[in-house]
């Protein structure tokens, strides 16, 4: 459990430092003269770089374990940050950005990895990447205003200089706080896979039951690039609604309000006990339904639909991956952490730039509803046979 609360610290503080960005990387590309347009690759790039970190990520924490990645991805990006206080230009900080995406990608891979592996049973795995989103939450709740006060009090310069101190800081920490014990690692033996009830699985067993290593339809990842297009085109519109246009403040809220409902389901523990399939799919489909609303205009305030939004994906992030980690071999954790991240890079990506190039034409929450549908629509449901009990 240590371990766990370790690696909850290292993840706040990166989606911390990542979340306190996002009110102020706009600002700092416009000080230093770069266009809208520009800052709107700025922001893109991100995503896209984060694409192969995440594929080599993949294979490099089955091949060597978790620990090595989180220790350098908190110890580079820190550095990184460092140099991206002192650039002078649009383009340089474009140059910053798409390297800092590249080796943040290693994190979050590494860090589910690791938990997943630390799990005595399912349900302790579903507790331990509901806890993960918990933490996740937080940072974005808490950040963006505290990004914001900081740069208020201490200016760029010196604001980006303390936020790469604290990741270098949190990477040297984990080089004593992670304890990756031989029985952790992927070389480890693969015959104690752990079934639904707590019982050790013999490799011959768990192949024939199909439970623990089941092949994972392409199709099923549709799921998370659409959940975080689906975002994606929620954070674009947010602060261009006519509320949001005339207060920074009102803008800021939409956000918190999202948090807030997500941080409510998420302290729902019961939920753990519900199938992380049934999770998943009822909280697309819920998340899609509130998207069509959005876009029908129903009656129920803005507000409530946004904590609504909030909740849903408090209910789909930390059922996707305790899923995949149920119906995954320990070997092969990162590689499929790395496809979840793989999927939301995309997804983040395409979210935007599709709620940019058509809101005049058809409503961006309709668009949020059309990709949702449509990937649970495509879910191969009869083939992906995943237990529907915990």
């Amino acid at each position: 459990m240590r371990t766990a609360i370790w690696l909850y610290l290292f993840m706040f503080v990166a989606f911390f430092d990542l979340h306190a960005q996002y009110p102020i990387l706009s600002p700092f590309a416009l000080s230093l003269g770069a266009a809208p347009s520009f800052i709107g690759l700025i922001m893109g790039v991100y995503s896209l770089t984060h694409l192969p970190g995440n594929v080599l990520a993949g294979y490099g924490v089955d091949k060597y374990g978790s620990k090595f990645f989180i220790v350098i991805s908190l110890i580079v990006a820190g550095i990184i940050l460092i140099f991206q206080s002192t650039v002078k230009d649009p383009w340089h900080l474009l140059y910053i950005r798409s390297i800092s995406g590249f080796v943040l990608a290693f994190l979050s891979p590494a860090c589910l990895s690791l938990l997943a592996r630390i799990a005595r049973d399912r349900i302790h795995q579903s507790k331990l990447m509901t806890g993960n989103g918990l933490v996740h939450t937080l940072a974005s709740v808490v950040s963006p205003a505290a990004g914001a006060l900081l740069v208020a009090k201490i200016g760029f310069t010196t604001a980006f200089s303390v936020l790469g101190w604290i990741l270098i800081i949190t990477g040297l920490l984990a080089i004593v706080g992670v304890k990756e014990h031989k029985s952790q690692l992927p070389s480890a033996d693969a015959s104690t896979v752990i079934d639904m009830h707590g019982h050790a699985l013999s490799n011959e067993s768990n192949n024939m039951s199909g439970y623990g290593n089941l092949p994972i339809p392409w199709l099923f990842f549709l799921i998370p690039v659409a959940i975080s297009c689906s975002q994606g085109i929620l954070f674009f519109e947010l602060p261009l609604m006519q509320a949001a246009r005339s207060s920074i403040l009102t803008s800021g809220m939409f956000f918190t309000l999202v948090s807030l409902g997500a941080l409510c389901s998420i302290s729902l523990w019961f939920l753990n006990y519900i199938s992380p399939f049934l999770r998943t799919v009822g909280g697309s489909l819920s998340l899609a339904i509130i998207f069509f609303g959005l876009a029908i205009q129903w009656p129920l305030p803005l507000s409530v639909s946004l904590f609504m939004i909030g909740m849903a994906k408090g209910v789909i992030f930390p059922a996707l991956a305790a899923l995949l980690a149920s119906i995954t071999s320990s070997t092969r954790y990162g590689r499929v952490f790395s496809l979840l991240s793989i999927s939301y890079s995309i997804g983040a990506f395409f979210g935007p730039l599709l709620a940019g190039q058509l809101r005049d034409h058809i409503s961006s929450y309709f668009i949020a509803f059309f990709i949702l549908m449509l990937a649970l629509s495509l879910l191969p449901l009869r083939t992906f046979k995943i237990p529907v009990t915990t």
